[in-house]
This record gives structure tokens, C-alpha cells and sequence, in this order.
């Protein structure tokens, strides 16, 4: 029995640009950069949606301008990887980010909400914002009303990891006085 071999093209963040100035992608098409693949979005649902808007308010609502709240735009990680979280809080600039998209040093928390992709953005997303050093990582799991609270990064993963269910509270390490209720995010 032989074993073949699988190559692969990996694209680098100024190749995924290219690809999008030419029209390779379909108009509205959900795509993503990450580890030199790019990998195709499914569709968001409505309680994906909701969730998504769930936590916008209530973020807006409780943080004000202390933060810049950004919804489902661009991450830079590195030459490989560009993800589209679903939420991040990220320090306040005036420029509102302008000059470039976000570094990982710029993410006060980054949260991926999943329904039918729970297992790829653990396996696939959380390891690899671990390596980047995101300091705060929750993975909503709409299915089972969870939220799992990533900290303390390091290149082997994140050393502290919680899970939070309804009826308890939370917090974020950049706000440690301020309490949130799983409810108010799951609704």
C-alpha cells in the first residue's frame, strides 16, 4: 500500500487581497484567510445573528467608549492569516483603526460564535489565536448555551479554560469589575 502525498498552495494576506481586487470570489462571498487556506464561511443563521447582536448591545450598552466593538471585520494575524471574528473589543484609537486592520495586541477580547461550527473553531481558530497571543477568547456555543472562556495564551494553547452556563456570571480580564450574565449573551 503507497501513501500520496497531498500538496497544497498557500496563500500569504497580499495574494488573498489580490484574489478579491480580481473578482475570484463572487460578489458577497464569506471567505476567510487562515494558516495559508482559504476557507469558505457558511451561511449565518438567525440565532447565530441574534447572539452576534446580543452581545454588540450589550457591550455597547456597559463599555460605551471605552472600547471600539468590531463585528465580523478582519484580524491580522501574521503573512497567513486573516480571520473574521464575529465580536471583538478592542482598545479605543481615534482613527478607529483606519491605518491598518487589528493586531493581536490591539484585542481586549475576541469571541467566535458557533451553531454548526463548534468543532472547527476549536480545533481550527482557538490554537491558532492562542499562537497569536489573544489574551481573551470566548466560543459561544449556541447549541449547548455555553460559553468557554479561552485565557492565559500560550504556542501550545490556552492554559486556563472555563465554561459558563445560564444563570452564571462572567467577567473579561480587561474589565474585571464589570459582571456579565450568560443570559444577557445567549438571551
Amino acid at each position: 500500500m503507497s501513501t500520496t502525498s497531498v500538496l497544497k498552495r498557500l496563500f500569504t494576506v497580499k495574494e488573498y487581497y489580490r484574489m478579491y481586487e480580481s473578482g475570484v470570489f463572487a460578489n458577497g462571498e464569506r471567505v476567510e484567510l487562515i494558516r495559508g487556506e482559504i476557507i469558505k464561511m457558511t451561511a449565518i443563521g438567525r440565532r447565530h445573528a441574534a447572539c452576534v447582536d446580543y452581545c454588540n448591545f450589550m457591550f455597547a450598552k456597559k463599555l460605551g467608549t471605552n472600547v471600539i466593538i468590531r463585528i465580523q471585520n478582519p484580524l491580522s494575524l501574521d503573512n497567513t492569516s486573516e480571520p473574521e471574528p464575529d465580536v471583538m473589543l478592542l482598545k479605543y484609537k481615534d482613527e478607529f483603526y483606519r491605518s491598518g486592520h487589528p493586531q493581536p495586541s490591539d484585542v481586549l477580547l475576541l469571541i467566535e460564535v458557533a451553531d454548526t461550527t463548534i468543532d472547527s473553531d476549536r480545533e481550527l481558530k482557538i490554537p491558532l489565536y492562542a499562537e497569536d497571543g489573544i489574551i481573551e477568547v470566548w466560543l459561544i456555543d449556541i447549541n449547548n448555551a455555553c460559553i468557554e472562556v479561552y485565557r492565559h495564551p500560550t504556542e501550545q494553547g490556552y492554559q486556563d479554560i472555563q465554561k459558563f452556563y445560564h444563570g452564571q456570571n462572567l467577567s473579561i480580564l480587561a474589565f474585571p469589575d464589570l459582571s456579565i450574565t450568560v443570559d444577557e449573551i445567549l438571551g
